[in-house]
């Protein structure tokens, strides 16, 4: 697949997206919109992408990180000191529609790439920025999830209320970033067909973070309300977490009223939904040590597969704790088809599914993540269409403004 706009039935076929973006919050927004049908050229320094060297795990020898948020797009190395490759370089950003990089702040301004020189030079450019703290008082300070977690105030909510702050089980910050960084691109490619005027979009794993915090992070702002640790528990709703059964715990999620009366009432214990202490919800969370070891009582009676059942049955929410295999497996067993091929020929990597399913437009997965600077050819003979396309419109203006009443050939 060469890397120029694609005719296919993607829903953003047409669109060419620069991609000078690595390891993870990046790579994951130009990959959702590398798999919508933009054609996404990814430029590497010479040392690639760092999420190339992260391994374990890999997969015939290529890291597992790299290759689950790269697939569909076309490598090319670049060294933006040389002036050669940075001449390449802004060939590539003139020729797309969108340039995403997570350069430090200021760290384009030598390349000419800085939203000033961006804007100034290519205005209906869609320019997006991803930062870890921002460009003001956080613009020095590395980008990397971790630490996004400790100060959002994520692991400070996350772990039991006894035991040390958590971090969570992967950098879901990054890809909360991403995910926000799409939507941006997305609004901005939409307005730009009406005013046909680039702009300067600018996203931070912090900001980010507090976003996806909402609950907590509202709270907080509206009321001061300063949560802690409550290990598995909501801190809004209960029931709803892990419970032991007899042979293993069982998450049990009691979202309203009605569904607590069915869940007490499976459990042979319905005059706890009349009980002034357990009603409502409101009440339940005020008295929730005071049902937990009623409910475990009557939980461990029974193994969790039975509890499932008769659970589900009636309409309350359960579900048991898998490993990420079971989880994968669990996903294919409802019919959902987790796992894709992506890639044809010799090259072929199973990656997780794009989980948008379009009825019209499907999502592809064309081209496997590609090597280090597997597809400097085809970008260049892309450069090379480009400037010749370039030239023949000149030439063709130029004879247009000779001759005004003949007609444009094309």
């Amino acid at each position: 697949m060469s890397p120029s706009p694609q005719h296919g039935t993607g829903p953003l076929d047409g669109v060419v997206v620069a991609d000078f973006t690595r390891v993870l919050a990046g790579p994951y927004c130009t990959m959702l919109l590398a798999d919508m049908g933009a054609t996404v050229i990814k430029v590497e320094g010479p040392g690639g992408d760092d999420s190339r060297t992260w391994v374990p795990p890999s997969f015939h020898g290529e890291s597992t990180y790299y290759l689950s948020v790269n697939r569909n797009k076309h490598s090319v190395v670049l060294d933006l000191t040389d002036p050669e490759d940075l001449a390449t370089a802004h060939e590539i950003v003139a020729g797309a529609d969108v340039f995403i990089e997570n350069f430090k702040p200021g760290g384009l301004q030598r390349f000419g790439l800085d939203p000033d020189s961006v804007a100034e030079r290519w205005p209906a450019l869609i320019h997006a920025s991803i930062t870890g703290f921002g460009t003001d008082g956080g613009r020095s300070l590395p980008g990397y999830d971790l630490l996004v977690q400790g100060v959002s105030g994520f692991m400070s909510v996350t772990g039991s209320p006894d035991g040390p702050p958590q971090r969570a089980g992967v950098a879901m910050f990054d890809v909360i970033t991403g995910l926000h960084a799409a939507v941006a691109v997305l609004g901005a490619l939409h307005e730009r067909a009406t005013s046909g005027q680039g702009q300067h979009i600018h996203l931070d794993l912090l900001s980010c973070a507090l976003s996806g915090l909402v609950n907590q992070t509202t709270g907080y702002a509206a009321c001061g309300n300063v949560p802690t640790r409550l290990g598995n528990d909501h801190p809004s709703l209960y029931p709803y977490g892990p419970f032991p059964t007899a042979d293993k715990d069982l998450i049990i999620t009691v979202g309203n009223d009605a569904q607590f009366r069915r869940f007490v009432g499976v459990l042979g214990l319905p005059d706890l939904a009349d009980d002034p202490r357990f009603a409502t919800m409101e009440q339940r969370n005020e008295h929730r040590d005071t049902l937990r070891p009623v409910l475990v009582e009557a939980l461990t009676r029974e193994p969790s597969e039975t509890w499932t059942d008769r659970l589900r049955a009636v309409g309350v929410p359960c579900a048991p704790i898998l490993t990420i295999a079971e989880g994968v497996d669990y996903a294919a067993s409802l019919g959902l088809d987790p796992v894709v091929d992506t890639g044809t020929g010799e090259r072929v990597v199973p990656t997780i599914k794009n989980p948008a399913a379009f009825s019209r437009t499907p999502v592809r997965y064309d081209k496997a993540p590609p090597e280090l600077g597997a597809d400097r050819e085809a970008v260049t003979s892309w450069l090379r269409r480009r400037r010749a396309d370039r030239a023949s419109d000149v030439a063709r203006r130029a004879t247009h403004e000779k001759n005004p009443s003949r007609k444009d050939p094309s």
